[in-house]
């Protein structure tokens, strides 16, 4: 039903469409008609059906012109009631072809047989030709076939000649057959107009699809070019520091508070970059969706207050009033993951607030509650408030002063709350500040006490196997872990270190504890591909971490799948040193 509504519109267009060739020869053939019958009618019978003819088809012609004068939405026509439009041109139909049934009326009423064949060309001619007219509307033809044929069936029917009864088994067979393919015709029609909806409403989607991949490109062309002006900046930073360096170093012992203020330069350079690079890896794992969010009940009150020290020293630093507002209630969330949004939401603040303070409370929104970030300052434009969501999109900060952030806090946020399903809102006045919020489930309070952590294990000597193709980075990863404690074993490839372990390990090899395997190696093989070789090897299944500088949400799924841990480059010692004592202390336990 909802269809046939759909599609009615269309198929009355159709029938006015089509209607000009039947009006065309209303106009014509009443003149061939009465030049022939003309001695064997009487005149005034024969020129009052003309003029009844003519004056029926200017009607005709008139209501299609209304019709064509209502208003047109791109290539449909607006028709408020387009089943009242199909029933004017039905009955006006229907009387028509009521005249054309007394001409086969009267054109029987001379014997002559030529006068009766003539009739019945004319009005079979008619009746076919109406069915590309009149099928849109299949009433319509129906009616009008009976109203045409009906009288010369009668006719046919009550006369003495025997040639009659053959005129009325050819008008049985002509209607059934015309009604036929009425029915065909319609079909076709109703499935023209509906592939046709098809079609536009595929062009739309792929409009849309389109827009969309041009919009990815444009965000893609942007992020790309933000990304390389962040990364390159401490990077040249740390190329001229090093030169500086050099230079000082040739010109003979560098002096200690040199060498110093060096390397707390670079240190911070590195810091920098570390964070940038932490950042991009943050948008990547979570496009990836390989971060599960682990929900527990969470006092808002202990995240509030760690948030109110964590922020105390920056609110002294921006001269700036931070504030919290107490409260008792608990919410059910990941505490790192909404500790992060609301640190990012409140970062952001502060990069943008110039005076006045910074505000952190909530409120009961039903059987949720409302996190509420606010601040007083310069406010964010209404036809950029979704935009600032964007990787690396940032407000009144054309020169990307790293002070001001990366302009990633924000696309983290609106990713990390959707992960855990928590909806975001933004008010924002600008010139006055902005109140960002995110809305998370309330819970009871929970009597559970957190289980202290137990002290990291000492490395003692285990046994540890790094693949890395990279033969710096191979020998700097053998360097600390050697001064860590552990005996390293160690190649470019899954081959180098079996042939390692054969020569070193001898009949000991099943006490390796832990392999270290950069993702790319040589030769297009993975590290994935390298632990599971080794592994073959020792014959025995054992820990192993992943290190890769690759962000592709493909590669950190399947590093994420294969069960091994995943570290993510740059890693420094403290790094490591976490993840190995995370993996060993089952064992040293």
């Amino acid at each position: 039903m909802l269809i046939e509504q759909r599609l009615q519109p269309h198929l009355v267009d159709l029938l006015y469409r089509q209607s000009y060739a039947v009006l065309f020869s209303n106009f014509v053939i009443p003149l061939p008609v009465a030049y022939v019958l003309w001695n064997a009618v009487p005149d005034k019978i024969l020129l009052s059906w003309m003029a009844a003819i003519y004056c029926l088809t200017i009607a005709r012609v008139w209501v299609s012109r209304s019709y064509f004068t209502l208003p047109r939405h791109g290539n449909n026509r607006t028709v408020e009631n387009p089943r009242s439009w199909a029933w004017r041109f039905t009955i006006l139909s229907w009387v028509s072809s009521a005249l054309w049934g007394l001409f086969g009326w009267f054109g029987f009423l001379s014997a002559e047989p030529q006068f009766q064949a003539f009739t019945t060309i004319v009005l079979t001619g008619l009746v076919c030709g109406a069915i590309p007219s009149l099928s849109a509307f299949p009433i319509a033809y129906a009616g009008s076939l009976v109203a045409m044929l009906l009288p010369l069936a009668v006719r046919s029917l009550i006369g003495e000649a025997e040639i009659n009864d053959v005129y009325f088994l050819f008008v049985l067979c002509l209607a059934g057959v015309n009604l036929y393919y009425c029915r065909v015709s319609y079909r076709s029609m109703a499935e023209t107009v509906q592939l046709r909806f098809e079609n536009l409403s595929l062009i739309t989607q792929l409009q849309t699809e389109r827009d969309k991949a041009q919009a990815a490109d444009r965000a893609k062309s942007r992020f790309l070019a933000a990304a390389s002006h962040d990364l390159r900046q401490p990077i040249h930073a740390l190329s001229l520091f090093n030169s500086t360096l050099a230079a000082l170093g040739e010109r003979g012992d560098v002096r200690g508070e040199d060498a110093r203020n060096l390397a707390r330069r670079v240190k911070s350079i590195t810091a920098n970059l570390s964070g940038l690079l932490n950042a991009l890896l943050d948008v990547s794992r979570l496009d990836a969706g390989i971060v599960a969010a682990a929900k527990e009940p969470v006092a808002l009150s202990r995240l509030f207050d760690d948030l109110h020290g964590e922020f105390f020293g920056t609110a002294q630093e921006y001269r700036l009033e931070w504030r919290i507002v107490d409260t008792d209630r608990w919410v059910e969330t990941d505490p790192m993951m909404l500790k992060r949004i609301l640190g990012n939401l409140i970062t952001n603040a502060f990069n943008y607030t110039d005076r006045g303070r910074i505000l952190l409370g909530c409120r009961r929104r039903g059987p949720n509650v409302e996190i509420q970030v606010l601040d007083t300052g310069m406010g964010i434009p209404p036809d950029q408030q979704d935009t600032i969501f964007d990787e690396f999109y940032q407000l009144n900060n054309p020169a990307r002063n790293r002070e001001k952030g990366l302009g990633l806090g924000l696309a983290i946020v609106r990713r990390t709350a959707s992960l855990l399903g928590h909806p975001m809102r933004l008010v924002s006045v600008q010139g006055r500040g902005s109140m960002f919020s995110v809305t998370v489930p309330a819970t009871a309070a929970s009597a559970s006490v957190p289980a202290s952590a137990s002290p990291l294990p000492a490395a003692g000597l285990r046994r540890i196997v790094v693949i890395d193709d990279e033969p710096d980075v191979l020998d700097a990863m053998c360097q600390l872990l050697t001064v860590l404690g552990y005996r390293v074993f160690a190649g470019g490839s899954a081959k180098d270190v079996i042939k390692v372990l054969r020569e070193t390990a001898g009949k000991d090899k099943h006490a390796i504890d832990l392999i270290v395997a950069d993702y790319r190696l040589q030769n297009t093989t993975t590290g994935l591909e390298a632990v599971s070789e080794v592994k073959a090897y020792l014959k025995h299944d054992l820990p192993s971490i992943i290190l890769t500088g690759d962000t592709s949400p493909p590669v950190l799924k399947r590093i994420s799948a294969s069960g091994h841990r995943l570290l993510n480059k740059p890693v420094n010692g403290e790094h490591l040193q976490q993840a190995i004592n995370a993996i060993l202390r089952p064992a040293n336990g």
